[in-house]
């Protein structure tokens, strides 16, 4: 399975972007931060960003800045800059599960998967109903060849959300890569059912694979 379409259901959450009152009348902090929040939400991360690093020169230890700061910086593909701002924000609080993961995604997407297991493992051991780290990390060990690791997460965020569709299509691609079509197939109809798009170029590979094409 090619590295590509072992990422297929990455999830990213960045924090929640508030609305909030332009930068221009921001004078504190926090006006700052909300100020970066809304322009976020609008998708104008550039601006964001900047409204973001005036809340922390104001105040540096205040970790939520830099969360969202290091997701929006993710998002323009600069996962260097991310990195290091979900690292301060571990920093200020070791407990953040979310910096963890959302370091992990960065790390994945530079290429590191080692360095991404060792975060979403460390988000799982703070909040051990944290679905999406035992999804992502699923990927990676699918990436990775580790299939049997690859299942045993997709099943444990089962466990947690019984109706978590990326988990039914992601292990439906472990299933497919070990051969086993038919639970390959069971899985990726349940999570159409749930809504989830499935790949055409995968389901063709699937068809083919397992006699359905003819």
């Amino acid at each position: 399975m090619s590295r590509r379409n072992s990422r297929i259901m990455l999830i990213v959450l960045i924090g929640v972007f508030l609305l909030a009152t332009s930068s221009v009348y921001a004078e504190t902090a926090d006006e700052y931060y909300q100020s970066g929040n809304a322009y976020a939400n609008q998708g104008n991360f550039t601006q964001a960003i900047s409204d973001y690093t005036k809340s922390i020169e104001i105040d540096p230890n205040h970790a939520e800045p830099y969360y969202n700061r290091g997701g929006a910086y993710r998002l323009q593909g600069n996962f260097t800059q991310a990195i290091s701002d979900f690292t301060r924000v571990i920093e200020i609080d070791p407990n953040h599960a979310e910096a963890y993961f959302n370091r992990g995604i960065a790390y994945y997407d530079q290429g590191d998967s080692a360095q991404a297991i060792k975060d979403y493992t460390k988000a799982i051991e703070i909040d051990p109903n944290h679905v999406t780290a035992y999804c992502n990390r699923g990927i990676v060990y699918t990436g990775q060849g580790d299939f049997t690791q690859a299942i045993s997460d997709f099943n444990k965020a089962l466990e947690i959300n019984p109706n978590y569709a990326a988990a039914y299509y992601n292990r439906g691609a472990v299933y497919f890569g070990q051969k086993d079509f038919a639970k390959a197939w069971e899985d990726v109809h349940k999570a159409e059912e749930l809504g989830h798009p499935s790949n055409p170029a995968f389901l063709d590979e699937l068809k083919k694979a397992s006699g359905r094409d003819k």
